[in-house]
């Protein structure tokens, strides 16, 4: 996870200290595979924890900055900064 590993990298408006940024990440796992059991679907659970997440950046950091820090997802995607399963 691109934002686990590069946390000693300079301070970013969206930084936060990494054992905080650890535990968020256990509590929307949690509330994600909670929902899945409860019969949503895991597509549903991804968009709404996404909007979720921009709707909170977006109020605390505001439109611009937020669409500039969501720029680098592309690249990130694809270098492989959310795969968790092993590739062939």
């Amino acid at each position: 996870m691109f934002w686990l590993m590069h946390a000693d990298s300079a301070p970013a408006p969206f930084e936060a200290d990494l054992n905080d940024k650890r535990a968020a990440l256990g509590y929307v796992s949690e509330a994600f595979a909670e929902g899945c059991l409860d019969g949503l679907d895991g597509d549903c659970m991804a968009q709404a924890a996404l909007f979720a997440a921009f709707q909170e950046l977006v109020m605390t950091y505001g439109e611009e900055a937020t669409a500039s820090y969501a720029e680098g997802f592309p690249d990130r995607i694809r270098g492989g900064a959310f795969t968790t399963a092993l590739q062939h």
